[in-house]
């Protein structure tokens, strides 16, 4: 087999594939035998058609173009890992010649990532948050546990921003009941920022007993879109009482005995987490440095798929809200324009980080070991919820196992270019990866943590 390869566009080429007939024999053999399977000839048992009997019955041609479709798929990635071209979309495949018994020529035109080299990325200059952990970072811990601990106490006064309140609701347009927009025993906090545009202003200062009409937009159900009279009546109103901060709360919201002790547990948790902020953030810092260090073509094809996906995922994400469109948007304090545009911007750089971090995997020869595979499988499987063993069974079963070794990877790349980067906090000091790594694992010293997320202050 000969394969040239022409370059159409700095992001497409063409391959000029030459077969000769010898090197069809297998998927010829195979073109006979499906064929005798689908043809009725008399005097032959299904799948016990001779080969000339199907030439003479049927001809030649049909036996070619089932040996073709047969054959081209595994020709084309023969082709491509021969040419050292990486596709990126499906192949337009052409048949250009059939010599009967000589030679097969066919041509694949197929978008590629495009041909560029990685800059020496040691020493990128970056810059990471400071992580010095104050006592005003450990008081927004104990707050958020206090949030956690509060009791709701019934008061006889108004509604007041913060507090809750228990409420029946009941919808009208032109005087109709909407059935679906009923709603008793609501139990709300007040200023929590309702889709039902407002809902909050009506609630301030109303008591229990009282009851108030507003008009809004609807933003849920067959009325979605459509001017409606709400009508609040409020049962109760109570008030957010937050524990005292003592040794008594410690007991309650944790396993420590004293407030002391708590806070230097939240202490260890608050240094923990800003450690793991400061390496992710050198990766991603790092790598944008060097992305802006690149300019690369993309192809057209990977770009608009990208953009796709992410506006599927989007549909998926309004029909289950239940939410209008218009509502959704409002939700999320941003319009459809803006959302799309953002897709156009986030899909070009995933695209692009891709490229530049499978060049680094190729030139660092890194590699994903069993081990590795399995560890990923145990952490995403706890990000998700669900045993390990189900979500390795899900990722076998959908051929997905290649796409998790393409994330590991891409992770060791980041930590490769991470790794070689100058970093400062914002403070102006030098941070040291390699102190990090030693002090967040410590039983592996030196070693480079896995991706973690940060974790929050629970709320």
């Amino acid at each position: 087999m000969k394969t040239a390869v022409e370059e159409l566009s700095p992001t497409r080429v063409r391959l000029t594939v030459e077969v000769p007939f010898e090197e069809l024999e297998t998927s010829m053999q195979a073109a006979y035998k499906k064929v005798a399977q689908q043809v009725r000839v008399p005097g032959f048992r299904p799948g016990k058609v001779p080969a000339r009997i199907i030439e003479q019955r049927f001809g030649r041609a049909v036996v070619l173009e089932e040996t073709l479709n047969e054959a081209l798929p595994k020709l084309y990635g023969q082709a491509v890992d021969e040419s050292d071209v990486f596709p990126v979309s499906q192949p337009e495949i052409e048949v250009t010649k059939i010599d009967d018994g000589k030679e097969v020529e066919f041509t694949a035109e197929v978008d590629v990532r495009p041909s560029f080299d990685v800059p020496d990325y040691s020493g990128i200059e970056v810059t990471v948050p400071s992580a010095e952990v104050t006592d005003d970072d450990i008081d927004t811990q104990i707050d958020a546990l206090r949030q956690r601990f509060a009791t709701l106490t019934g008061v006889e006064r108004p509604a007041a921003t913060g507090d809750y309140v228990v409420m029946d609701l009941t919808a009208t347009i032109d005087g109709r009941n909407i059935e679906e927009q009923q709603a008793s025993d609501v139990s709300y906090e007040v200023g929590a920022g309702s889709v039902l545009q407002g809902l909050d202003d009506s609630l301030v200062g109303m008591a229990a007993g009282d009851e108030k009409t507003f008009t809004t937009t609807l933003v849920g159900g067959e009325n979605a879109g459509e001017e409606a009279d709400v009508t609040i009546h409020v049962k109760s109103v109570k008030e957010k009482v937050l524990p005292e901060l003592d040794d008594e709360f410690a007991g309650l919201a944790s396993e420590f005995d004293t407030l002391e002790e708590l806070r230097e547990s939240l202490r260890g948790q608050a240094r923990r987490n800003k450690l793991i902020d400061q390496v992710v953030q050198a990766r991603e810092n790092a790598v944008t440095a060097l992305l802006d260090q690149i300019d690369i073509p993309l192809p057209e094809s990977a770009l608009t798929a990208e953009v796709d996906a992410r506006k599927h995922n989007l549909e998926h994400q309004i029909g289950e809200s239940g939410l209008s469109r218009e509502a959704y948007f409002r939700l999320y304090q941003t319009t459809e324009e803006e959302r799309f545009a953002e897709f156009e911007t986030n899909a070009r750089k995933a695209i692009k980080t891709g490229f530049v971090l499978d060049k680094i995997v190729k030139q660092e020869e890194l590699g994903v070991n069993e081990q590795e595979l399995t560890e990923f499988v145990v952490r995403r499987a706890a990000q998700l919820g669900v045993a390990p063993n189900t979500l390795a069974q899900h990722l076998a079963d959908n051929d997905q196992l290649t796409l998790a070794m393409v994330e590991i990877v891409r992770e060791k790349a980041k930590t490769v270019v991470g790794d070689s980067a100058k970093i400062t906090d914002e403070a102006g000091a030098d941070v040291d990866l390699k102190a990090i790594y030693a002090e967040l694992n410590p039983e592996q010293e030196g070693a480079a943590p896995p991706p973690e997320p940060t974790v929050q202050p629970a709320q």
